[in-house]
């Protein structure tokens, strides 16, 4: 496919996607799941009937579909249904299929799960905690990822307390905040690590982790004394916490001769794990 698209294989069955940069999002193409999930001769008839059915129910499934140019079997380029992942899991849902139940079961977890981290904000950490160490990361990074989290959270409170909009202006804000430290947008520096959705904090080096939480850290206090009101008043102090960790990472690499922030993403991390790891059994 084209440089900004790919192809995917699940039970060694291709399924067609497209990243869109913009808004740093995946979009699969519909057909080939439904294919794969029904076991379907006929997986464009099939979703045809399957989302006229949705539009009768009133779904908002349908709404949220998009349409572009993907290759075909016969290679050449057709119009089809595509679905970002949060519409996607909807499409599964609608799918009465015994393939589609451990996705369905899969997504009944992940909801219960999230109801019980609200009510226990720990379990969310224990499971982190979990989850990064099945993944292989090292239990020293690990410690400073579930810090960043609840440097984060202290942050986002803040922001809120301010009236600021989760979203959009979060984003805005952590976008000032990481170009003021690091010297990169957050998209530019998620190029730099060849990253498209993965989240950047998981592709942080340790020191790259501290940075930023300094920087936001900092960012955090600097609001509670100057308590700033609209956009522009918190992008300005945004841009203050963040260029606090800035200079200290200029200070850094004056001392190291060495840049901080480095191209190194999860696959990197997790193979210096693994040989951290080996060298350290090795030694016993």
């Amino acid at each position: 496919m084209d440089k900004d698209g790919s192809i995917i294989l699940f039970n060694q069955k291709q399924i067609r996607r497209y990243w869109d940069a913009n808004k740093e999002l995946w979009y699969f193409s519909v057909i080939d799941v439904v294919g794969i999930l029904t076991d379907s001769p006929r997986p464009r008839k099939y979703w045809n009937a399957l989302k006229t059915k949705l539009q009768e129910e009133g779904s908002e499934t349908s709404h949220k579909l998009g349409h572009l140019k993907m290759t075909a079997e016969d290679g050449k380029k057709r119009f089809t249904d595509v679905a970002d992942t949060e519409t996607l899991f909807r499409v599964i849902q609608s799918i009465p299929s015994p393939k589609a139940e451990p996705f369905k079961a899969w997504l009944a977890k992940v909801g219960y799960e999230r109801i019980e981290e609200t009510e226990n904000p720990e379990l969310s950490f224990d499971r982190a905690m979990k989850t990064y160490l099945q993944k292989g990361y090292s239990k020293e990074w690990i410690n400073q990822r579930l810090k960043s989290i609840e440097v984060r959270k202290e942050l986002t409170d803040e922001w809120q307390e301010r009236g600021m909009q989760e979203g959009a202006e979060y984003a805005i804000l952590t976008n000032e905040i990481t170009r003021a430290w690091a010297g990169k947008s957050v998209k530019d520096y998620k190029a730099f690590k060849n990253l498209k959705k993965e989240n950047l904090r998981d592709n942080m080096t340790n020191l790259e982790l501290v940075l930023n939480m300094l920087a936001e850290a900092t960012t955090a206090e600097i609001s509670k004394k100057k308590l700033p009101t609209g956009l522009a008043e918190n992008k300005k102090v945004a841009k203050q916490g963040g260029h606090i960790a800035g200079t200290a990472r200029k200070g850094i690499e004056a001392k190291t001769g060495e840049p901080v922030i480095t191209s190194k993403n999860a696959k990197n991390l997790l193979i210096e794990a693994k040989i951290k790891r080996l060298g350290k059994k090795n030694r016993r």
